[in-house]
């Protein structure tokens, strides 16, 4: 039985969950207009913060290697990174290869609603319709465009669940690059079809800890082949990346530039809810480093900074990975190698390692520079749950919406599931917009475990939390770095 969304309402087919055109010609007239919803410019927030960010330091004794890391960026990016123009545009070749998949659909969650009996109004935009099957795809075409424009003939990544490798496969294979992947052991053995996919777009795949790399030689032969950290999967990207001359690193996530390129997402859902009237109350998405919260999130939470209307948005994390509701605002490296200049960030520690959890795309230990100061100055909420809510939620979505939601998307979707019981309880009718990042159709391995009854929810104790809070760097002023005393 399909599942009816009601009619479209507006010039365009991206709006609601079911075409209802008469014909192929009127669909396909439908298409065309919407190229209205794809902007040509990234919000960049850097231009409406109302505060200074703390400036990246390094070691004195590393400088050298921290800028051996830092020439690892194209300028392009560097200045991205930096820029306080509000709007930056997509470059053409850029633009030319989005409109294969975006604008991305707006559906409102009509069965989800009347399921939950909410007086909210549910919509969520879906990221999970392009090749590699997640939100990544759009700061990976970005970022292999930038790289490519360098001159760069390799890059190199680490990647959690797979979905960042998968897209930056895709953006290499679309740039003529080649693409080396290290993939968290524990995913690279779960989710063999991620792999697969990578490998159909040109990449190599490597389980991290590998032999290929000398930090993970290190750990293989003590007998470690699991970290399940991505920031020791990225290290071993960038040892690779500084051992060939026409090799660079490429991260997808916490970097500002990659959460930049990733604001398609909220400029998109903000003219396609405008275009039926509609204003958002609450705003949800899942965290990782921060690219889907902040791409979803960011462009709501700047008109709020420019004086415009306030909307709730929120961050929603496994709580077998708090990095938000449980970390720290501090200084510490952006992965595992010590070589990376400091950030100061919300961070469990470079060397955390959560306990086991199927969302292997939120494993990573810290949330961006620029996310971290906005939280820190109470610009948004951040939420976290276990994965059995998670995953009960997601399966819930998928029988009503028709749509398997990615384990790290799932959270998003438990997140809006909350606020709309939420809002039947107070009997406030609010409208919630959340991001489905990805689809799950490569996860069905941890679907399969949570239907059987042998998901348990990850836990990860205070005492392990400090522990690795304990090995930070202690920054005493802007040149100088002592070891946290243990």
């Amino acid at each position: 039985m399909p599942v009816q969304h009601g009619t479209v309402t507006s010039k365009t087919c991206t709006i609601h969950s079911l075409c209802t055109c008469a014909n192929k010609t009127e669909h396909f007239m439908h298409s065309l207009t919407q190229a209205e919803f794809l902007p040509t410019h990234w919000y960049n927030v850097l231009a409406d913060l109302p505060f200074a960010l703390p400036p990246d330091i390094a070691a004195p004794d590393r400088i050298n290697k921290a800028e051996s890391v830092k020439m690892q960026i194209p300028l392009s990016l560097v200045r991205q990174n930096s820029s306080r123009e509000s709007q930056i545009a997509i470059p053409k070749q850029v633009l030319d290869i989005y409109r294969s998949w975006r604008p991305t659909p707006l559906i409102r969650a009509h069965r989800l609603e009347r399921h939950l009996d909410t007086p909210a109004r549910i919509y969520f935009k879906y990221e999970g319709g392009n090749a590699s099957g997640s939100h990544k795809l759009s700061t990976a075409i970005a970022q292999s465009y930038y790289y490519r424009s360098a001159g760069v003939k390799r890059l190199t990544t680490g990647t959690g669940a797979g979905q960042w490798g998968t897209a930056l496969a895709i953006g290499c294979q679309a740039f003529d690059m080649n693409c080396t992947v290290y993939m968290v052991g524990s995913s690279y053995q779960q989710k063999p079809y991620r792999r697969s996919m990578m490998q159909l777009h040109g990449a190599e795949i490597l389980s991290s800890p590998s032999l290929r790399t000398a930090a993970g030689s290190r750990l293989v032969a003590e007998g470690k082949v699991d970290t399940g950290n991505i920031a020791f999967a990225v290290t071993e990207a960038l040892e690779d990346a500084l051992a060939s001359e026409d090799t660079q690193l490429s991260v997808g996530s916490g970097e500002t530039y990659s959460i930049l390129h990733s604001t398609v997402i909220g400029l998109e859902a903000m003219k396609q809810l405008a275009s039926i009237n509609e204003s958002v109350d609450i705003v949800l998405a899942s965290l990782g480093a921060g690219s889907n919260f902040g791409g979803t999130a960011l462009p709501f939470i700047g008109e709020h900074l420019r004086g415009g209307r306030a909307v709730r948005c929120v961050s929603v994390e496994p709580a077998a990975c708090p990095k938000l509701t449980r970390g720290s605002y501090r200084y510490d490296y952006t992965d595992g190698s010590g070589l990376t200049p400091l950030q100061k960030m919300y961070t469990l520690g470079s060397h955390f390692k959560p306990p086991g959890m199927h969302s292997g795309g939120l494993r990573y230990h810290a949330c961006s520079k620029v996310l971290s100061a906005l939280y820190h100055h109470g610009e948004f909420e951040a939420v976290a749950y276990g994965q059995t809510d998670v995953f009960r939620s997601a399966v819930l979505f998928s029988r009503l919406e028709g749509i398997l939601p990615a384990p790290e998307s799932a959270h998003a979707v438990h997140g809006a599931i909350e606020e709309a019981i939420a809002a039947r309880n107070a009997d406030t009718p609010v409208t919630i917009l959340f991001c489905v990042s990805g689809h799950g159709l490569f996860d069905l391995s941890a679907y399969d475990e949570f239907l059987s009854g042998r998901m348990e929810d990850a836990e990860v104790s205070g005492t392990e939390i400090a522990r690795s809070l304990a090995a930070l760097p202690v920054v005493d002023d802007l040149t100088s770095l002592r070891p946290q005393k243990t």
